[in-house]
């Protein structure tokens, strides 16, 4: 008896496999020269005009449709769809993103200065940032690069017309590698070995699965992020659903949903789309090169 072999499902890319095959695309198309340089350019150019046509065609249609205008509305919700319509203007980002934009490209002025801005969240128009170094201050700089701070964001995010600087407070219970070691009876207080600290990658987030003294079992997610941990409980504060796909933004700091795109700061859990959601952060240690998370006693 013969037997025929099954074909094989293609995987799809994933949202952060696409976007740095774009990214890689650009950066090649940016180091060629002359002619090939032009040509390249134009037919980017010449596709993303037909992108650009038939997604205005398609969103049209949709909106004049009342089940397809329902349909296009959460559409919207997922990110590579909101990347797309966003790239081409269809829709405008978020003020989260723009804000997040805006503040990276004002960002190495300040560095250069010895200062730095965090922006923590938009509400009614107010954008609220802490401000860190040199820009956190009396002097004549500080003053300059905070003006420069809120010139930036006021006049290039459109629904921004205030800016608020937050005091600089530290996280609770976001501790540094070099953390204070674990007691003999830390178990019997909740606390977990987790991992060992070479399985807790650089720049990525890391999920764990996690059963205390008293049998309590925590899904959790560690963020390790310019050379600290951090620990959440693997649910997002919108609907509860898994965190381990998330996009970690290294340079920006921040952690986006998969399911519906909502931020939050990598390492305060603090919600930059909806202020009034934050995720539940559990206290992490580090001894004898093993992370160690507290999920109750």
């Amino acid at each position: 008896m013969t037997t025929t072999a099954q074909p094989q499902t293609a995987t799809e890319p994933s949202f952060e496999e696409l976007a740095k095959r774009v990214d890689d695309a650009a950066r090649r198309v940016a180091e060629l020269e002359g002619p090939a340089k032009e040509a390249a350019e134009e037919l980017k150019r010449a596709v993303e005009a037909i992108h650009r046509a038939g997604l205005i065609t398609i969103v049209r249609r949709m909106r004049q449709d009342e089940r397809a205008r329902e349909l296009l509305f959460e559409l919207v919700d997922e990110p590579v769809v909101r990347m797309l319509l966003s790239l081409h203007g269809i829709i405008r980002p978020d003020p989260m993103t723009e804000a997040t934009r805006v503040l990276e490209s004002v960002r190495p002025s300040l560095q250069s200065h010895g200062g730095d801005v965090e922006l923590v969240r938009i509400e009614d128009g107010v954008a609220y940032v802490r401000l860190h170094g040199a820009c956190n201050g009396c002097s004549m700089v500080s003053v300059t690069l905070r003006n420069g701070v809120e010139e930036a964001l006021i006049g290039n995010v459109a629904g921004i017309h205030k800016v608020e600087v937050l005091p600089n407070e530290p996280s609770p219970t976001l501790i540094p590698l070099s953390a204070l070691r674990i007691g003999p009876d830390s178990r019997q207080e909740g606390w977990v070995q987790a991992a060992p600290l070479e399985e807790v990658p650089a720049g990525k987030i890391t999920p764990l699965h996690l059963v205390s003294a008293n049998g309590r079992e925590v899904d959790v997610i560690v963020v390790h992020l310019d050379g600290r941990l951090t620990a959440f409980v693997n649910a997002c504060a919108h609907q509860g659903l898994p965190l381990d796909g998330a996009l970690l933004d290294t340079n920006a700091g921040t952690l986006t949903c998969p399911w519906h795109g909502f931020c939050f700061n990598a390492l305060s859990g603090e919600c930059l789309s909806a202020p009034e959601a934050q995720l539940e952060q559990l206290p992490l240690r580090v001894d004898d090169g093993h992370v160690w998370i507290r999920v109750g006693s």
